[in-house]
């Protein structure tokens, strides 16, 4: 992204400015014979009372400029005279995204930086992305807002996506049941969340106008299994769809997708957005309106197209392409959802959430999803008062999560450095003052000067510091243990590379790895990394030189707190990862097809990897990765124990499964159980595992034991075939695999479908309209 520095966000922010009072009313009804809206039983008369021209405004949104909240994404337009108010959402991905400072106010407006997605994932604990949602709930109820743009749930495709720090996971599975845990959350307080980006946006790189082709056995099974997960457990208030087209469809555009899955299949009930501005060869607002996409947003005067959106829609009923009862019914989707709105319902914001008590969320969250990766010769947790040689610039500034619209803007970031200090821990003061200097010098230049861009602050990376034999010399000997930071960062508008200083090291980064571990270990001190990161790097080539490896991915404002709770051993760690670690970048199976053809400017993608995405390709092809789908280390050892099947004698149609699991350590700690399914061959291609159930244990103290349950459903072993456009289960013997990881198996059972069961019928939509050459095993 370009240094646009304070140019583009001004003349956006002045033009975005779009006033209900400049519209005139035709065929005005005097007061007494108006309809309000009072409840949703009020909706049809509502409706039936307004204008043409107030129905054609009511479903694009009135522009980014919301005075009440500002900072706010966009509001909804208002009709006085109906009684139907303004609501405002706004992003959230990791935490209530807006500004903190206000015109002519003293008074700041800060909200708490959570966790990025993908460390929450890495809990495996729905528990904690419940608190975590109720946490940033609480913030948009107590700000005046009505509807959270979160959780984003698209599938981490491939490890260079530019915004999979927002999503969860690799697994569908995994990224359905942390959005419902983090809706549920959400919405407890009354509020609302919209889930997003639907579906099949899993890259930056030409977003708004890419067509993804994928074939429905794979939009189904992967890209829109977490969403149904979602929808039909938590039901949240709106769905945001996506600015892809999926097989040649923009999906604001898909009555396929919107109207026959989203609501015909999963029985959503809330309303459709669109994603934010509709640009040129972009979607239409007719066509939108006919596939259930009931509010365009962010509406406004940012470009000619948004200005026109109602006249559009005004003129398509005039003229009889748009029926003025298709109108109609998206209204209704967005008044059944108004009612429910702390404004509509004259909610008392107090403009101060409890910030103190959701800053202990995030750092106890951030620890759980912390990942061990490497702990050779207990290495971790470091002794009490350790002196540590800390090298690395992430050290002082910190990443607490991504760019773009993923961003928050919280009060302060707990660095690594401030944050092992305040643990006791004893820091080489002149190493430490010599990384100062050199951020402190460098921010000083142009080039590294933040700025605000259109959306919030921007702080240019600066190159790694380099370090001098004679430092390290200094340091070795002044200090127990050498830690290194690396850090990364990327968001929204771009897709990382698999270049040095992004998925790969740098040079720098290699020779300082080498240096402080050569020396370090030369002189009997041992070495360990933190990673402060927001996706995979390469790491196979270093991770040999160090003695641990600490993921703390891009952990929320409390980072440099909740990494020193687990090198203290105040925490014990109990993250799994949720997405793999490859090898290679060429031994992901999208590598090829990513971000799509021609490589300049891409305007579509294939996703020629079919169902083999992430562990599914890893384990079905043998490739081995880095680390796995679901690793991570503990300061204790669990062993695992008694896998039990049982079939439902009531429904035929479930089966519990037990097993039992112990803490044969010496310190307490949680366990990631993981419950995989492999199915026998059929006519449909299998994969060789897939993840279908998953449970953390309670905190087990030594010699502690805990009996896990879960629960499957009979479509949860099923295929969708798309010959027959169904769900099926097939006849043959199914194993299921309890687990500590995708490729740590701990135990077995089986149990055999004597016939083929087709499960769900469903609408043949979605389909391809061009030929495939799909992967295969």
């Amino acid at each position: 992204m370009k240094k646009l520095k304070l140019i583009l966000p001004l003349v956006l922010v002045s033009t975005m400015i779009f006033s209900s009072s400049t519209i005139s009313y035709a065929a005005k009804k005097n007061s007494a014979e108006t309809p309000k809206l009072v409840d949703e039983a009020s909706i049809d008369s509502v409706i039936s009372a307004m204008t043409l021209e107030e129905k054609a405004h009511f479903v694009v949104g009135t522009g980014m400029d919301v005075s009440r909240v500002p900072g706010a994404a966009g509001a909804t337009y208002a009709i006085p005279r109906l009684g139907i108010p303004s609501i405002i959402v706004v992003d959230g991905p990791a935490g209530v995204r807006i500004i903190p400072t206000r015109p002519g106010d003293p008074n700041k407006y800060y909200a708490t930086a959570f966790p990025i997605s993908t460390l929450i994932a890495s809990t495996w604990n729905t528990t904690s992305a419940k608190t975590v949602g109720n946490a940033m709930g609480q913030e948009v109820k107590e700000y005046g807002i009505d509807i959270l743009l979160t959780p984003a749930l698209n599938i981490q495709r491939n490890p260079l996506g530019g915004r999979n720090f927002e999503y969860y996971s690799e697994d569908p599975l995994v990224s359905g049941e942390m959005t419902t845990a983090v809706v549920d959350g959400v919405q407890s307080n009354g509020v609302g969340a919209a889930i997003k980006h639907f579906a099949a946006n899993n890259q930056e790189t030409n977003r708004i106008f890419i067509d993804t082709i994928v074939s429905q056995r794979a939009l189904r099974e992967i890209y829109l299994k977490g969403f149904e997960f979602a929808v039909k457990k938590a039901q949240p208030w709106s769905v945001m769809s996506s600015y892809n087209k999926i097989n040649g469809t923009y999906t604001s555009e898909s009555k396929g997708l919107l109207t026959d899955i989203l609501r015909g299949e999963w029985g959503f009930k809330g309303f459709v957005m669109t994603d934010w501005w509709i640009f040129e060869k972009a979607p239409v607002p007719v066509t939108q309106m006919k596939a259930q996409n009931d509010l365009i947003m962010p509406g406004g005067t940012l470009t000619s197209n948004v200005i026109e959106q109602p006249n559009i829609i005004i003129t398509a009923v005039k003229n009889g392409t748009l029926d003025e009862k298709v109108l109609d019914r998206n209204i209704r989707n967005i008044l059944r959802i108004i009612v429910k709105t702390p404004t509509f319902n004259g909610y008392k914001y107090s403009n101060k959430p409890d910030l103190a008590k959701n800053a202990q969320i995030s750092r106890q969250v951030a620890t759980e999803g912390m990942v061990l990766l490497k702990n050779d010769g207990f290495t971790l947790p470091l002794n009490k008062g350790a002196s540590i040689g800390l090298f690395g610039n992430t050290q002082i500034e910190t990443i607490k999560g991504g760019t773009g619209s993923g961003d928050v803007n919280s009060g302060h970031i707990i660095s690594i450095a401030d944050g092992l200090q305040a643990t006791g821990f004893k820091l080489h003061q002149g190493l430490l003052n010599n990384y100062s200097a050199y951020i402190s010098q460098l921010r000083e230049k142009e080039q590294y000067k933040p700025y605000v861009s259109l959306l919030g602050k921007v702080i240019p990376p600066i190159p790694e510091r380099p370090i001098t034999i004679s430092e390290i010399n200094t340091a070795v000997s002044g200090t127990d243990v050498g830690i290194i930071v690396i850090g990364r960062i990327s968001g929204e508008f771009a897709d990382r590379k698999n270049e040095k200083g992004d998925f790969l090291l740098t040079d720098l980064e290699q020779n300082i790895i080498s240096e402080i571990s050569n020396r370090y270990h030369a002189a009997g001190k041992k070495v360990a990394v933190i990673l402060n990161i927001g996706g995979p790097i390469e790491v196979a080539s270093w991770r040999d030189k160090v003695d641990g490896i600490l993921l703390a991915w891009q952990p929320g404002q409390e980072a440099g707190y909740a990494i020193a709770d687990i090198l203290s051993g105040a925490v014990n760690p109990s993250g799994k990862l949720a997405t793999t670690f490859p090898m290679t970048y060429s031994n992901v199976s999208s590598a090829a097809n990513f971000p799509g053809t021609p490589p300049q400017n891409p305007t579509k993608v294939v996703y020629a990897e079919d169902i083999y995405v992430g562990y599914r390709y890893n384990t079905t092809f043998n490739i081995k990765p880095a680390y796995e789908f679901g690793y991570g280390l503990s300061y204790t050892t669990f062993e695992y124990s008694d896998v039990i099947l049982k079939k439902d004698n009531v429904d035929k149609n479930k089966i519990t499964i037990l097993t039992t699991v112990k803490n044969t350590g010496k310190v307490a700690g949680k366990e990631a159980v993981q419950g995989y399914i492999s199915a026998p061959k059929g006519k449909l291609k299998k994969l060789k595992l897939e993840l279908k159930a998953f449970r953390k244990t309670k905190d087990l103290q030594p010699d502690e034991k805990e009996i896990l349950k879960f629960e499957l459903d009979i479509k949860d072993m099923a295929s969708f075939d798309e010959t027959l456009s169904a769900w099926v289960v097939e006849k043959g013997t199914y194993e299921v695999k309890i687990g500590a990881s995708s490729e740590n198996i701990k135990g077995t059972a089986s149990f055999t479908i004597d016939e083929d069961i087709i499960v769900e019928k469903v609408k043949n939509v979605l389909t391809p309209q061009i030929s495939i050459s799909n992967l295969s095993k």
